[in-house]
């Protein structure tokens, strides 16, 4: 493409799983203010100290003055601040490159999902790594420490909280993870140069009030982004009461284990110093009195609908996930696939795009990662060889019986989907055959439950992927497609490719399975967004994507 002064614009393929680019070839995308290249890069502005994304809308700075950034942490760790124009947090997710070490993938998931909670000494020692190694694995990927950019992801959540909601600022701290008030204004001060008030019009008013309601963040995407289809495959393979499209919006009941700080809203109510907006020292001894919970669950529920004006979703969350923000915006990242480069894509598969009618080439096509991975694979047993639309009245029907009812401000949202605990039960499968789930089926819902609770498998991103489908594959009842099927969407993975699918096989008439998987090598690492497209063009929403009843192991529909 070429920007506005006529300067070529370099591919944002350029970007994916390499180095930053030359300073030139930042300096062309930043001048082209492409969307595209939204958090792909971050440039500092040296004569004011700031930082922005390539999409700011304020004046061009000169090009002696710019350095360029991989990342928000490291343009931080360079001593610079967010620019309040563009908003750094907002912006989308860079992918790692998929030859990324996998401890450095799963230590940085870690830190995204339980800023408010992790330490990098209990990271690393949950990797089996000494610190010393984990900070040395991930200086060379994302050229900062592990601390570092915890702090940017904790720093960067609160400037969106106090931006974006009217959460009192002492109930911001504690959401994003720090252990005191004290510590906040301290961060703040130090890396923004500011008090945590400057980011908030009505400092005063918003810490003062107690927020009972649900507050609305926002989350960044690269275009072309086709929101819609998204709701159509989440609308047709939604759990009766635990999931709805309504409105044009996807909400769902919300189920999380364990936390970081829970905090008694009495004591939120203590204002802000009145001459620099800090906060008072009282109120940091009173919530410091709060401790730290144990492994609990906690129920709530979500909502998110598009902002296509400003490339970007809006999550509304209830108030009793608060607790647990860092790990709700991860997961409805991954669910949303918000971190999708669409251009890398795009160029990709365009062997498949050269093989399939046009219908099935769909720019802007996502892959829907799930919210919660046990949830899904449980709605894909129970999917096997049936329709699309009645795995999921068995799956409300499971959940109903397994799970926990809650009332919730959306007549459609009625349950919490259940935990693999309640799987665990001695009499758990009888239960699932009283509710209609045949035998082998509920046999392997809760085999699976108990691999998940011996730590056996995962069903996350960032897990060895070898491993867990060896695993996966191992248990009765789950097949080769059930396998691909979950890799798709419980580990994000990009390149799964479910060869016996109804979907793909018709889409290339004549073709064994055998055949299907060689000829998909060439849309590597991009085969799950090819079968995305498949099931996304125009199609039977009724028809099943299970197998025949002569398969070996049965199938679950897509």
């Amino acid at each position: 493409m070429v920007d506005r002064q006529g300067e070529e614009v370099v591919s944002s393929v350029a970007f994916m799983g390499a180095m930053l680019p030359d300073d030139d070839t930042c300096w062309a995308a930043l001048r082209a203010h492409d969307a595209r290249f939204d958090g792909l890069f971050f440039v500092g502005v040296r004569s004011t100290g700031i930082y922005c994304r390539a999409v700011c809308p304020a004046k061009m700075p000169k090009r002696e003055n710019c350095t360029f950034f991989r990342s928000a942490a490291q343009a931080e760790a360079a001593g610079f601040r967010p620019c309040l124009k563009c908003r750094p947090e907002l912006a989308p997710g860079a992918p790692l490159a998929s030859d990324t070490d996998q401890v450095v993938q799963r230590a940085a998931a870690i830190i995204r999902e339980h800023a408010g909670s992790c330490r990098v000494a209990d990271i690393s020692s949950q990797l089996g790594l000494s610190e010393r190694q984990l900070r040395r694995l991930f200086e060379r990927t994302f050229g900062v420490t592990p601390t570092a950019y915890r702090t940017t992801c904790r720093l960067l959540l609160a400037k969106s909280l106090l931006t974006d909601t009217d959460l009192p600022v002492t109930r911001v701290a504690y959401a994003c993870g720090f252990s005191s008030v004290r510590r906040f204004n301290d961060a703040f001060l130090e890396n923004y140069r500011m008090p945590p008030s400057r980011f908030r019009a009505k400092a005063a008013e918003g810490a003062t009030r107690v927020c009972a309601g649900p507050i609305v963040l926002h989350i960044g995407y690269r275009p072309p982004y086709r929101f819609d289809l998204l709701l159509d495959f989440l609308r047709l393979r939604s759990i009766a009461g635990v999931e709805a499209v309504e409105g044009g919006a996807y909400m769902r009941t919300v189920r999380l284990s364990g936390s970081s700080y829970v905090l008694d809203p009495a004591r939120e109510t203590a204002p802000l110093a009145p001459d620099d907006g800090l906060l008072s020292l009282a109120c940091e001894a009173s919530l410091s009195q709060v401790g730290e919970v144990g492994a609990r669950s906690r129920i709530g529920w979500i909502k998110v609908a598009d902002d296509p004006t400003r490339n970007r979703l809006a999550l509304t969350v209830s108030p009793e996930l608060f607790g647990d923000l860092p790990l709700v915006v991860a997961r409805v990242r991954r669910l949303f696939d918000a971190d999708c480069l669409p251009a890398v894509v795009e160029a990709g598969l365009a062997d498949f795009h050269a093989r399939v009618p046009a219908a099935s080439r769909i720019p802007g096509i996502r892959l829907p990662c799930s919210f919660d991975g046990f949830e899904m694979a449980v709605r894909a047993i129970l999917g096997q060889q049936v329709t699309v639309k009645a795995a999921g009245t068995m799956a409300g029907r499971v959940a109903a019986a397994f799970g926990t009812p809650m009332q919730t401000p959306h007549a459609a949202l009625t349950t919490a989907f259940p935990s693999p605990a309640a799987f665990c039960a001695p009499d758990a499968a009888e239960r699932l055959g009283q509710l209609g789930v045949i035998a082998q089926r509920a046999r392997a819902i809760c085999t699976l439950a108990r691999s998940l609770c011996s730590g056996e498998v995962t069903l996350k991103p960032g897990a060895d992927l070898e491993a867990e489908a060896r695993a996966l594959a191992a248990i009765p009842g789950i097949g080769d497609w059930t396998v691909q099927y979950l890799l798709m969407r419980a580990y994000g993975h990009p390149d799964a490719f479910p060869a016996t699918d109804l979907g793909v096989k018709n889409a290339f008439p004549g073709l064994k399975p055998r055949e299907l998987a060689r000829l998909s090598e060439a849309w590597s690492p991009w085969r799950s967004y090819a079968v995305m497209s498949l099931w996304s063009a125009p199609h039977d929403p009724a028809a099943s994507t299970g197998e025949p009843d002569a398969v070996k192991r049965s199938l679950p529909s897509a």
